[in-house]
């Protein structure tokens, strides 16, 4: 039986804070005058905060704030656009702790993680920061004497963000980052899940020092909030990450404008065990990958695709360590999985069991956690299921919690198609001691990140991160690689020869 912790919590009262959108340099309520609740997912009883319905009319507001503050934005040199990022990036060191303790209280993932989140939102920070005074374009030699070729990136405009409940401030972050130190405006749009992480976030950035209008929050539903950026004229370039439908739908939408937009979408991830792997070490990379963040993440390990000689070696280990879990609130430094992030996110898990009991073995788990406090919780066990095949339900679709399926295969080339079927390319891994087969996995595999001998989960802020297939439209998040989705090129030719040079024509008459 999966362990579980207790604990008490606050419940709401009358003094429940009511948190305000943030629009051109100003705290305001909506126009609308509507709010909804944030609540803990450990623990529906406590209520985190009420928050502002946002409406069209505030996301119109917050886009002439960006549209007025954009000019001088644009104007500011990026080096200096990069010390603001850099205290930014301070100030959230500093509130470290804070940022993930009340992380965990709104999305639920586990302390540890939480703190992780924050992490990777500094260090998106400082990376971004750095390109203040990078921003690399070429500087080519010309084909043509006494003539200077090079190429510059320029801010588009104002940036639509939208952003999921799991990474509530590193993703915002991840988005944030690169479009405000290229020299675009932001108009951000958090799930509605997690607004108060969003609002500390703001927060922070008000602190750090950006100009009124450069950051504003517009908290809210998709179709009030999210739909009137992605039809808006003046909001250029949109960057969503979420359900792949609604990414389809933004895309659709927003191409009618011609409208830059990256998606970063769904994920089916797998982790092949190969016959001669240490499955210790594979045990430890599926646990973490499949059951961290309760199954939440879309680089989440789902699949486990495994030499049929170490199937049951595998299986017996995974099954002693996964009924040892501990499951609670993630503000206790004992749990190991905390809650799903509402109650349908519990529904849609439980359908799933159902039709994973069709297609495979269920192993363990399968059900709601409902023990003692978990009762008040959005909580599910961690689930395993053995003898699933590729092709099925649940080793085809995303179901974003605590389930993992087990793939027998019969040597590696199968491992690999198994791997590759699916219409997702996110992440994935490959748990070996064979070099060659490492180096192949790192080839063949139809995903956008590979880890050999680690889980799916991990990737760092100095490398691009995104996918394949349907998992987005080729933009990537991070790295230098994410400046390409706020940038517009542009290709600059100097020519002091002092006469007229034409390119194509005058170069070949001078070489004939």
């Amino acid at each position: 039986m999966t362990q579980t912790t207790e604990r008490s919590v606050p419940k709401a009262d009358a003094e429940t804070p009511t948190f305000k959108l943030f629009i051109a340099g100003e705290w305001v309520e909506s126009v609308g005058g509507q709010t909804f609740e944030s609540v803990n997912p450990a623990d529906r009883r406590d209520v985190i905060g009420r928050f502002q319905a946002g409406t069209k009319a505030d996301t119109a507001m917050a886009i002439k704030a960006a549209e007025m503050a954009l000019p001088r934005w644009k104007a500011t040199p990026a080096p200096k656009r990069g010390e603001i990022l850099y205290a930014f990036a301070e100030l959230m060191a500093r509130n470290k702790e804070r940022l993930s303790r009340a992380m965990t209280r709104e999305m639920g993932k586990v302390i540890a993680e939480a703190r992780g989140d924050v992490q990777e939102g500094i260090d998106i920070a400082y990376l971004m920061a750095g390109e203040g005074r990078r921003m690399f374009g070429d500087t080519v030699p010309s084909e043509l004497s006494d003539k200077w070729a090079m190429s510059i990136r320029q801010p588009i405009g104002i940036a639509g963000i939208i952003t999921p409940w799991n990474f509530p401030i590193a993703i915002p972050c991840w988005k944030m980052m690169p479009a405000l130190v290229t020299g675009n405006t932001v108009v951000f749009k958090p799930a509605s899940d997690t607004p108060h992480c969003a609002t500390l976030l703001v927060e922070l950035m008000a602190e750090a020092g950006f100009p009124p209008g450069v950051v504003n929050l517009v908290t809210g539903g998709g179709a009030e909030v999210g739909d009137a950026r992605v039809e808006s004229p003046d909001v250029p370039v949109i960057s969503f990450t979420g359900h792949s439908s609604t990414g389809k739908s933004i895309a659709e939408r927003a191409a009618k404008r011609l409208k830059r937009v990256s998606l970063e979408l769904g994920g089916k991830n797998g982790v092949v065990v190969l016959a001669d792997a240490d499955l210790d070490l594979a045990t430890d990379g599926i646990l973490w990958s499949a059951f961290g963040t309760t199954g939440q993440r879309c680089t989440a390990c789902s699949r486990v695709i495994v030499e049929k000689p170490v199937v049951e070696p595998l299986l017996e280990r995974l099954e002693r360590r996964a009924k040892g879990l501990r499951l609670g609130s993630g503000l206790d430094e004992a749990v190991d999985v905390g809650p799903l992030i509402n109650p349908a996110a519990v529904e849609k898990v439980g359908s799933y069991i159902e039709i994973g009991q069709v297609e495979g073995e269920l192993v363990l788990g399968g059900h709601p956690a409902t023990d003692g406090e978990l009762e008040h919780g959005n909580f599910f066990e961690p689930t395993i299921f053995a003898n699933v095949m590729p092709m099925d339900r649940i080793g085809q679709e995303e179901i974003f919690g605590p389930v993992l399926s087990i793939i027998p295969v019969d040597d590696f080339d199968a491992a690999i198609t198994a791997l590759n079927q699916t219409r997702y390319g996110l992440s994935a891994s490959i748990f070996t001691r064979d070099v060659n087969r490492a180096f192949r996995a790192m080839r063949d595999f139809e995903t956008g990140i590979v880890y050999v001998n680690a889980g799916t989960t991990g990737a760092e802020t100095h490398l691009p991160f995104g996918g394949w297939k349907e998992t987005g439209n080729g933009h990537r998040e991070a790295g230098h690689a994410a400046l390409d989705s706020y940038t517009e090129w542009k290709s600059i030719y100097v020519d002091f020869s002092g006469r007229l040079q034409r390119a194509q024509i005058d170069n070949q008459a001078a070489s004939g």
